[in-house]
């Protein structure tokens, strides 16, 4: 609920401020005010102006002791504009250390600044004076903004309405009053065409869709976020300023250097997928547009499902999308230090050992602790009795005494797991959660922006009251929106699911958006990272569609990847009038559309192959290619093939053609030209669609029984016996081809020296049967 002061009857300010209870919750300000039936015996009241400023202050600023020195000043009418109020925001959070300096804070808010009629008048004047042949030339086709601007700058705490009633007068004056030629509408200027280099930032990702491409960098860079700047963090909305913060700060400076500093903290007991993606462009993005650094930082707390493979998976994708981590750490490295500080929350009084179960402090509102009370003493020994194996599991643990944003009530800092942990082994059977490890090594490291999605924001209040029940450098949690994508899951539990029952090979089948599985399903790099671009650094949670991430991966490979030839269902042709004794070589561009990317040859013989959908023996209305009707041109070849003869076998179906061959350019032109292979390597090519049927397979509205219901039959096709031209002989694994009129395709590491695994990576085009 949010009440409007301008909504309710004058209030007297003494009552006012006796009544008033300013409650913040997840950045909701609710303002309650009473006792306004009493106003015919309180006196003066409050005017709708400074009502509305006091609504304004008291959901502007949260901290209470500034937002009662500023209220005193809106009420005395010493602040009585939102030019004034915007300034003395702007000034208490950008001083936050007590007390405030009363002199300098009423120079910087235009308290007691007087502006005079005549001061408006003269400056307008100036202004017009400044314009004046424009404004004859257009009349009141000027933009008056121009001078409205221009007037405020140089009167700066003048009221904007004066100042605004002198500039129509005083134009009025020069120009009399509107025309009938004034009224008629300003015609539109024309479109200016678009430089060629800037064609690229208009992209077409699906028909006729065009997007606007803003890269990475540029959004990401300098002031385009409204983030802090390393060192003023105080300045951000809702950080806690303490007795110490500055002190801090300043050691923080020393350190960094006035660097920005941001990290990645992935748990090391999964495969990154595709929002993870955004996240490591968010991170390392970010400290790379602003000449920072950014950590690689394995939030290794939970021993039970940590894993070697997960480790060096993480880094080689992070290190795949073409980022280098500044270090590598661990939270396992300060394992230590945080077992310290916990000792020291509790002899401060902010933790206690607690023998409620996991269940009983599960779900919003449960019920308090019975221990939340105990004696410091009684908790210190009880978590030295954890760190020493006494407990079972789940018997104790340690929490703090803080109420988070969502409800969670007193979360826990530490917890009992009798497992070797994969980096300091049988060291420690107690283990410190994320909500206690995560903001003390963002200290540790001084981190300058914790960037981190959505759902963290109900962590944000903890994260900023740990580091100050600690007094150590509190950095700021900054949050963003997730990005998913229809026609996926992305929990590593249900990915786990999936692999179990067969449903796919393992994290990195080509059908999952893992990271490692779109790298193998032959995606580039480039592409997934102008993906992220595309989508933005938005806040708001996203949903994509997986046609987008293909057209973005379709625009990297039409540049890189070069053009071969191959068939997928082969139909044999022989051709009898061939023009040579023995094959020769054709020249074949590796780049269609620019030659000077270079050639690379294939064999041309009597015994050619192509596509089965390539010929028709039944001429049907718009079928522009082979029928014993209609010849087709070879690509690249040279030649014209006739059919002569279609041979069959026992069950009438079509296993070869015996054709005739006339040179390009002495034959009437063909209606198409096919691609084909000769002398070719037989090879396998796996065939992708999508992995679910529907586009939120997690939703039990649309799939009753469960995302595993909802499977594909048809997501994998292999084709055992395709045919490619040898000019591929010597690839290597996860290099990329387009074969001619089929799709993109890369090199599958199941690729032995017998036999070379293809992948579709994508289509040409996008099906519009998908969309």
């Amino acid at each position: 609920m949010r009440i409007n002061l301008n909504e309710f009857q004058p209030v007297r300010w003494a009552v006012f401020r006796k009544f008033t209870v300013v409650c913040q919750y997840n950045g909701i300000v609710l303002c309650f005010y009473a006792c306004f039936q009493a106003q015919s015996v309180l006196g003066p009241s409050i005017d709708k102006v400074t009502g509305t400023l006091l609504y304004n202050v008291s959901t502007r600023l949260k901290d209470a002791k500034r937002l009662d020195f500023l209220v005193g000043y809106i009420i005395s009418k010493k602040i009585g504009t939102d030019l004034q109020l915007n300034a003395a925001l702007d000034y208490v959070k950008g001083h936050p250390v007590d007390p405030i300096d009363v002199a300098n804070f009423e120079k910087e808010c235009g308290v007691g600044a007087v502006v005079t009629p005549e001061e408006i008048e003269e400056a307008v004047e100036a202004v017009i004076q400044k314009y004046k042949e424009q404004l004859l030339e257009e009349r009141y086709r000027f933009n008056m903004g121009l001078l409205m601007g221009e007037a405020r700058n140089r009167l700066k705490w003048a009221d904007g309405k004066i100042i605004k009633n002198e500039v129509d007068m005083q134009v009025l004056h020069l120009l009399g009053p509107k025309t009938e030629a004034d009224l008629e509408k300003k015609p539109k200027a024309a479109k200016q065409k678009a430089p060629e280099t800037e064609k690229k930032n208009n992209e077409v990702l699906n028909g006729d869709v065009k997007v606007e491409t803003t890269s990475l960098m540029e959004q990401l860079r300098g002031e385009a976020l409204k983030f802090h700047k390393p060192g003023e963090n105080y300045k951000t909305e809702g950080y806690v300023v303490t007795p110490k913060t500055m002190e801090l700060l300043k050691q923080h400076l020393v350190i960094t250097g006035g660097q920005v500093r941001t990290r990645f903290p992935p748990e090391p007991n999964g495969i990154l997928h595709i929002g993870h993606a955004k996240a490591i462009n968010f991170n390392f993005g970010y400290a790379k547009a602003n000449g920072g650094i950014c950590f690689l930082r394995y939030d290794d707390t939970n021993p039970e499902k940590e894993e070697e493979k997960y480790f060096t998976a993480i880094k080689d994708m992070v290190e795949w999308l073409g980022y280098k981590p500044y270090a590598v750490t661990h939270a396992s490295d300060h394992f230590g230090q945080l077992y310290e500080w916990a000792v020291e929350l509790i002899k401060r009084g902010h933790a206690y050992a607690c023998h409620q179960k996991v269940e009983e402090i599960k779900g919003h509102n449960p019920p308090p602790s019975p221990w939340r009370d105990r004696p410091v003493e009684e908790s210190l020994i009880l978590f030295e009795d954890m760190r020493k194996g006494k407990f079972a599991e789940g018997e104790v643990t340690l929490r703090m005494k803080l109420v988070m944003e969502d409800g969670k009530m007193d979360p826990v800092a530490y917890r009992i797991k009798y497992t070797p942990h994969h980096r300091t082994g049988d060291k420690w059977c107690i283990y410190p959660t994320y909500d206690y490890t995560h903001c003390l090594c963002d200290s540790i490291e001084h981190i300058t922006h914790s960037l981190c999605t959505k759902e963290f924001q109900a962590r944000r209040s903890s994260y900023f009251w740990l580091c100050n029940a600690l007094d150590v450098y509190c950095p700021v949690q900054w949050e963003y929106g997730r990005l998913n994508l229809h026609y996926t899951v992305v929990s590593k539990r249900k990915i786990i699911k999936l692999v179990e029952t067969g449903a796919v090979r393992d994290w990195d089948d080509p059908r999952l958006f893992t990271l490692t599985a779109l790298k193998r399903r032959g995606f580039p790099p480039e592409a997934i990272n102008n993906f992220c671009a595309r989508v933005g650094v938005t806040v708001a949670q996203t949903t994509m569609e997986p046609h987008l991430l293909e057209a973005c991966v379709r625009e990297v490979l039409n540049d890189t990847a070069p053009r071969v030839m191959a068939v997928l269902e082969p139909l044999k042709v022989t051709i009898a009038n061939f023009p040579a004794e023995k094959a020769f070589d054709v020249s074949v561009p590796n780049f269609p559309a620019d030659e000077s990317k270079g050639f690379h040859t294939v064999p041309f013989s009597s015994t050619v192959y192509i596509e089965q959908t390539d010929f028709r023996e039944v001429m049907e209305k718009g079928y522009k290619r082979l029928t014993p009707n209609q010849p087709v041109g070879l690509r690249h070849a040279g030649y014209v093939i006739y059919v002569q003869n279609v041979v069959k076998d026992g069950s009438g179906k079509v296993v070869e053609l015996e054709v005739t061959c006339t040179k390009s350019d002495i034959a009437e032109k063909p209606k198409a030209f096919i691609h084909w292979v000769s002398n070719p390597l037989e090879c396998e090519v796996r065939l992708y669609d999508r992995l679910f049927m529907h586009k939120s397979p997690e939703d039990p509205s649309e799939v009753p029984g469960g995302f595993l219901n909802d499977v594909n039959p048809d997501s994998l096709t292999i084709i055992s016996d395709a045919l490619v031209d040898q000019s591929v002989k010597n690839c290597k694994v996860l290099e990329k081809f387009q074969f001619e009129r089929l799709g993109y395709f890369s090199v599958d590491p199941d690729t032995t020296p017998e036999k070379i695994v293809f992948n579709r990576t994508v289509t040409l085009k996008e099906d519009p049967g998908k969309l």
